[in-house]
Order: C-alpha cells, then structure tokens, then sequence
C-alpha cells in the first residue's frame, strides 16, 4: 500500500520513548537500524483509514513494553520510495486516527529538508 500524505508536528513525546533501551533493542533486532528518537507525523487522507486499519489490525510485529510503558506495533515501510524505516503503531497514542509515525534511523526533517505541509509518499 502507498499513501501520500501531509507531515506535521507531533505532540513531541515520541523521543522519551523511542529512547528507552527495549524498545531501541527491538527496532535493532527486528528492523536493522537503531531508530532516531523521534517520529515523522504524517496526515494521512480519511479515504485510507480503512486499509490502514486493516493493516493494523493484522499486523503482528508487535514490541511488549517494559512495564509501565504501552506495546508497539510496527511495518517496515518506505518514505518518498528512499528512505528505509518503520510505521509505528502505539498502542497508547493520542493521535487521531489519521496520523502516521514513521520512524527511521536518522531526522528526517532534517535529512529530507521537510517542513509542515511537506507531502511526502510512504508505501507499507
């Protein structure tokens, strides 16, 4: 599945928890990169919440937290068909439906130029 989308600000709590050592050890072992800790928030067209969803729903990649911390579910997935990362689904979110986090080994907005507004393309 390939979706265009817009990105966005995030709430910025992502770095606290993409810095925690169990779930930066199982990034590793499961998608090959240490994750840079932060996410790329991308919003995604409501036209594709339903396969979205499903992929969700179906997804069985799943990091169990440390206690105290909510599980994590993930798909390795492709930004702008270059850049080799993960969408990252918590389990505890307090984003709407229609926000995508990628995750990727270093800052993409930094590494990409992008800004808020930004569209970019992530196939999963």
């Amino acid at each position: 599945m390939k979706v265009d989308g817009e990105v966005t600000t995030g709430l910025g709590k992502a770095a606290f928890f993409l810095s925690q050592d169990f779930y930066v050890r199982n990034f590793i072992k499961n998608c090959g990169f240490k994750p840079y800790p932060g996410t790329l928030n991308v919003i995604v067209p409501k036209k594709h919440l339903d396969k979205i969803n499903n992929v969700k729903d179906n997804c069985e990649n799943i990091i169990k937290p440390d206690e105290g911390f909510g599980a994590v579910k993930y798909i390795e997935a492709t930004l702008n068909d270059e850049v080799m990362g993960a969408i990252v689904f918590p389990a505890k979110s307090e984003h709407t439906e229609n926000y995508l986090e990628f995750i990727a080994e270093n800052k993409l907005r930094d590494d990409l130029n992008l800004k808020d507004g930004d569209i970019v393309s992530i196939e999963f």
